[in-house]
């Protein structure tokens, strides 16, 4: 018999549909896959080599503290200081994570009792609720809304019940639907968080992709009495199998948080660690150009959806693209499966996502050129 934590945990849906997919492609189906947001693209060179040469080194295949080096400590110090305009305490404000994924369990498991509620982006990543469940805690969703650029209505909710909240799941640029914050957002955010004492916990792992500002929560005043804020260099920096992201926060979140993590791994090792540091230091010729190549995917994703007949804003960023559905189709499961079985071309049905996301799809810009030129060929017959 399985714990009760995972009564109501189902198996992530991404895992579900990549058996399936296999399955079709033992059948020759050559499925092209645009769903899953996993970069193609390679880690620039010298953050490889600097793996390469310091891997064969040896004496740094030991443990490693459990709060990464030293050095991979103040390189997220700069990059948040040179990108972000954010001051942090590289001793006592940021935790190295193996992977900012593992942070949001991290996270839950620490502030979250039996009862204690988090609120969850609807639509949102599924492993916040996920998370919050496997805590013992509830997941209570708030709705996202296109016409309000899909930003949660604050006094709409300051209005409801949220004496058990403790946590506040916020995602921007957001995933999926690629809106950044509007202007004073940020600002009102916190505002709420500190009127009803939840701490707000940021994923922000998407913020240098497509965007030429990237913004971080920790840059508002007051932030560090509220706010965790998660990173990972998946995204930003091609390292997603890598496993290495951070969380920031005041010192006393990152002792609370480390109480937790302290005993569920130990350490990540130590030449990724050094590549990550040398990561970090890239200039704004390494975004520049996996944006220009992104960018240059984009146009073919709107394609696809032009072609299918949806809507979408132009203006939205990230490795996603987000679309409305046309009116015909009874929601985006029924279009994913029409894609999938008449074009052998996957794409993700928003519904995934919570059911703000039943009439929309979501196309990934992770593929080279001819993938996408082909996924047009296919759709358009």
């Amino acid at each position: 018999m399985i714990a009760k934590r995972l009564e109501g945990i189902s198996e992530y849906y991404f895992s579900q549909k990549l058996r399936e997919i296999d399955s079709l492609n033992k059948e020759g189906k050559n499925i092209i896959n645009l769903g899953i947001g996993s970069p193609d693209l390679p880690p620039h060179p010298d953050v490889i080599r600097t793996l390469q040469e310091e891997a064969v080194k040896p004496t740094v295949h030991g443990y490693q503290g459990y709060k990464g080096i030293p050095a991979l400590r103040q390189a997220f110090a700069d990059w948040y200081r040179q990108w972000y305009r954010v001051d942090l305490n590289p001793d006592t404000e940021i935790l190295p994570l193996i992977g900012s994924k593992e942070g949001i369990v991290h996270i839950c498991m620490t502030y979250l009792n039996e009862g204690d509620e988090a609120l969850i982006p609807d639509p949102g990543y599924p492993t916040y609720a996920s998370a919050v469940k496997l805590a013992g805690g509830k997941a209570v969703t708030y709705q996202l809304h296109e016409e309000l650029n899909w930003s949660p209505d604050l006094e709409a909710l300051s209005a409801s019940d949220l004496s058990k909240v403790k946590l506040m799941f916020v995602n921007y640029p957001h995933m999926p639907t690629g809106r950044q914050a509007g202007p004073g957002f940020f600002e009102k955010l916190i505002g709420f968080a500190k009127k009803h004492q939840i701490l707000l916990v940021h994923d922000n792992p998407y913020s240098f992709i497509l965007n030429d500002r990237p913004l971080s929560l920790m840059e508002l005043p007051g932030a560090k009495a509220v706010v965790l804020e998660l990173n990972s260099l998946s995204k930003s920096h091609n390292m997603a199998g890598w496993r290495i992201g951070m969380l920031c926060a005041a010192k006393e979140r990152i002792e609370e948080v480390l109480r937790f993590k302290s005993n569920m791994d130990s350490g990540m090792f130590m030449p990724m660690q050094l590549a990550a540091v040398k990561a970090l230091g890239l200039g704004s010729d390494w975004y520049n150009h996996i944006n220009s190549i992104y960018a240059e995917r984009r146009t073919k994703v709107y394609r696809i959806l032009d072609i299918l007949g949806c809507s979408y804003a132009s203006d939205q960023v990230g490795l996603f693209v987000w679309a409305k559905i046309p009116a015909h189709y009874a929601d985006a499961y029924a279009l994913s499966d029409e894609v999938l079985y008449g074009a052998n071309v996957f794409l993700t049905p928003g519904g995934i996502f919570g059911s703000q996301g039943n009439r929309y799809i979501r196309i990934s810009l992770c593929g080279d050129l001819s993938r996408f030129e082909e996924a047009i060929n296919r759709i358009s017959k």
